[in-house]
C-alpha cells in the first residue's frame, strides 16, 4: 500500500512511557548520583509474531482498520515480527533539589523492531518526550517541554494491550507499532510542545492543565492550525484501588476553499477498579473533531469512543478480555462509520522484567451504507522492561 495516508499512519507512537515505567512492579531503572542530579536510565524492548487475515467489503472509505488497505497492508493477509502497542524505548530522566525548588527533565528515544526488507536501515528514531520540571509540594509542578497529552492519558496506561498488540494493523506495525485500541476505542493521545501546570497534591485529588502548541490535523490537509493553541486539562482522584478521571480537550483548525474551519472539542470520562484478583475498566470519549486516530484527521465529525475491559489475575498470570468501539455520525455511502476491536489477552510475568503475552482480536469496520469489513488477527511475544 503506497498511499499518502498508508505512508503517514505508521507516524502514530505509544503514551506515557515514563508513567508506565512506573507502574511496572518491581521493575526499576538504573539510578546513580552525578553531581547535584540523580540520573535514572531504564527502558522497553518487545517483540511480538502477528498474523492477520482480512475478509469482507472493501467498500468502506477512510481510516478502516479491519479493510485489507489498512488492516492486512493491501493483502488478504500479512505476518510481522515486530513491536506492540510500545514501541522499544530508551528513557533517561534526571531530578535534583536546587534553591528550594523540585527540578526534573525526561528524554525518551524510541525505535522499532520490523522493516520493511531484509539491508534497508531501520532508523524511524523519534524524541517524543523531551521537557523539564519545576516545582514544589506547596506550588505545584510546571511542566516546559514536549510530552504527551493529558485527553486519553488514563485509557491508554490501563488498557491490558499496553503491554501487547491490541490491533495488529499492518499499516502502523509494519516499521512502527500496532494499535491497541486507538481508533477502536479511544483516540490516540498525541504529542505536543507545551507548557503544563499540576495543583499540589490533594490527598487522592490531582489536577492538571496545558497550553500546548496548536497541530495541524491528522492525515487531513483541509484543516491545519490556526494562532490558538490547543488547550487541555485532566481531574483524577484515587483512592486504595479505585481511580476516577474526567479530561477535555479543544482546538480551533483553520479551513480552506473545499473545508470550513471548525472546532475540535471533547470530553473523556473513566475509571478503573480492582476487586481481589477481578480488574474493571471503562472509558467514554465524546465530541467533535477528535480524529479516529488523532486529532481533526476526519473533519469535524460527531464522534463517540468507548472502551469496557475485564481482567483476571492468578498468581503470574493476567488474563483479559476488552471491547472498544469508535463512532462517527454524519457520513453517507461509503464513510466510515465505526471501527470495532475485542481482544482476548493471556500475559505471564516469566520473571519481574519479563511479560510474555498472547493475543487474539477481532477488529471490524463498517460504512454508513451498511458495508463491513473484518480482521482477524494473532499475537505471541513478548516485553522487557528494565
Amino acid at each position: 500500500m503506497s498511499t499518502p495516508l498508508a505512508r503517514t499512519l505508521p507516524a502514530l507512537r505509544m503514551a506515557a512511557l515514563p508513567l508506565l515505567l512506573a507502574t511496572a512492579g518491581n521493575v526499576q531503572a538504573a539510578e546513580f548520583k552525578a553531581g547535584d542530579w540523580t540520573v535514572s536510565v531504564g527502558g522497553i524492548v518487545n517483540a511480538y509474531y502477528t498474523s492477520v487475515s482480512c475478509s469482507g467489503s472493501q467498500a468502506v472509505s477512510g481510516l478502516t482498520l479491519g479493510a485489507e488497505g489498512l488492516g492486512c497492508g493491501g493483502k488478504s493477509g500479512a505476518t510481522n515480527v515486530g513491536n506492540g502497542l510500545l514501541p522499544n524505548a530508551l528513557i533517561t530522566s534526571v531530578k535534583g533539589k536546587q534553591d528550594g525548588l523540585d527540578i526534573g527533565a525526561t528524554l525518551m528515544i524510541g525505535a522499532a523492531v520490523s522493516s520493511s526488507d531484509s539491508i534497508g536501515n531501520n532508523n524511524n528514531v523519534d524524541v517524543r518526550q523531551g521537557f523539564f520540571t519545576i516545582g514544589s509540594a506547596s506550588a505545584g509542578t510546571v511542566k516546559l517541554g514536549r510530552d504527551y497529552g493529558l485527553f486519553g492519558a488514563n485509557a491508554i496506561l490501563s488498557d491490558m494491550t499496553l503491554l501487547g498488540v491490541g490491533a495488529p494493523v499492518q499499516a502502523t506495525q509494519g516499521n512502527r507499532v500496532s494499535l491497541g485500541h486507538i481508533g477502536a476505542g479511544y483516540s490516540y493521545l498525541g504529542h505536543y510542545g507545551q507548557i503544563a501546570y499540576a495543583l499540589p497534591a490533594m490527598g487522592g485529588l490531582s489536577l492538571s492543565a496545558a497550553v500546548m502548541s496548536p497541530v495541524n490535523a491528522f492525515a487531513n490537509a483541509n484543516a491545519t492550525a490556526g494562532r490558538s493553541p490547543q488547550v487541555q486539562g485532566l481531574a483524577a482522584y484515587a483512592t486504595g484501588s479505585t481511580k476516577l478521571w474526567l479530561a477535555a480537550k479543544s482546538q480551533p483548525f483553520k479551513g480552506n476553499a473545499t473545508q470550513p474551519g471548525f472546532t475540535m472539542s471533547g470530553v473523556e470520562l473513566g475509571g478503573s477498579a480492582a476487586f481481589g484478583s477481578f480488574g474493571l475498566l471503562a472509558n467514554l470519549q465524546k465530541g467533535k473533531g477528535l480524529g479516529v486516530l488523532a486529532d481533526g484527521d476526519n473533519g469535524d465529525q460527531k464522534q463517540t469512543n468507548w472502551v469496557l475491559q475485564g481482567t483476571m489475575t492468578l498468581d503470574k498470570l493476567k488474563l483479559g478480555l476488552s471491547v472498544g468501539e469508535t463512532r462517527l455520525d454524519g457520513g453517507t455511502g461509503t464513510d466510515l462509520k465505526k471501527n470495532a476491536n475485542t481482544t482476548l489477552g493471556a500475559y505471564y510475568s516469566l520473571t519481574k522484567s519479563v511479560t510474555l503475552v498472547g493475543e487474539l482480536s477481532r477488529t471490524s469496520s463498517a460504512s454508513a451504507a451498511g458495508d463491513t469489513a473484518r480482521m482477524s488477527g494473532a499475537a505471541l511475544g513478548g516485553i522487557l522492561f528494565f
